[in-house]
């Protein structure tokens, strides 16, 4: 009987340690696109056919009365910020749009790169069990508040695309991407075929899918602004140095050029 109660104190108490842990550490539970995406999608400019934009109107009944365009980045970014900085309370009371937009801009306004806030120090948002469930409850409050999509083209770090096209640049890019994921962080990639203008776009990657002994295409899961239906696949292969992605109606699919954004500071 004593032994027993032994076991089951020590038991409790390393309980007790993990729980002290997670509450005063970056300790981040694993990204979920279920629970970690946003429930809205952004929307292309123009219309597509086959991965190649045509200057067609998008007709009413077969496109998405979606406006909300050009907003790839800000939603990367902030998928990745609500990640690191945010918590939620389900049991809670939802904030009214005043406060809950004041919230969000909180935790936009952190530096994507720096690491995740432990569980007490994160912003509360309560009423909700997670990012997508209030996402899909409010989600004009998040597209008047997360930042502009206008404005990402701009940015310092796209202009890489103009002269960074060499293979051991994407090599290197590779390695990063691996070590992101390696130590339990985010990778978001601004895609582009520059001087092509197949895609130009921003893709979160969460994880790397597990590779076949022998086979030299490593692939990972992606969260695309565009879909907020199902992860997206990236690839990588060792023998090109190169990254593909996915067929999509809005890209022809195949080889891309992947450079790293939100890594750190104007990148």
């Amino acid at each position: 009987m004593i032994g027993d109660g032994r076991r089951v104190f020590a038991q409790l108490f390393r309980v007790g340690v993990l729980f002290a842990l997670t509450q005063s550490s970056g300790f981040a539970t694993a990204f979920n696109f279920e629970r970690d995406t946003f429930a809205f999608q952004n929307a292309t400019v123009l219309k597509y056919k086959n991965g190649r934009p045509t200057l067609e109107r998008r007709s009413t009944v077969g496109d998405p009365p979606n406006q909300y365009t050009r907003a790839c980045f800000v939603m990367t970014r902030t998928a990745m910020q609500f990640h690191k900085f945010a918590r939620f309370n389900p049991s809670g009371a939802p904030l009214n749009d005043k406060e809950l937009a004041a919230r969000i801009r909180k935790v936009t306004r952190r530096a994507p790169w720096h690491e995740a806030l432990p569980a007490n120090q994160r912003i509360n948002f309560p009423g909700y069990a997670h990012l997508r469930e209030m996402s899909k409850a409010r989600a004009h409050v998040f597209q008047e508040n997360i930042g502009s999509g206008f404005a990402t083209y701009f940015r310092p770090g796209n202009f890489r695309m103009f002269f960074q096209h060499s293979p051991k640049y994407q090599e290197k890019t590779h390695a990063h991407l691996d070590a992101a994921l390696a130590r339990g962080d985010l990778f978001v990639g601004y895609l582009s075929t520059y001087p092509k203008l197949s895609i130009n776009h921003a893709v979160l990657v969460y994880a790397r899918k597990p590779t076949p002994l022998g086979n030299k295409i490593e692939r990972y899961l992606v969260y695309d602004p565009n879909h907020a239906e199902a992860p997206r696949q990236l690839t990588w292969s060792a023998r090109d140095n190169s990254f593909a992605y996915q067929k999509d109606i809005d890209f022809v699919g195949g080889f891309t050029r992947v450079y790293q954004v939100y890594g750190k500071w104007l990148q």
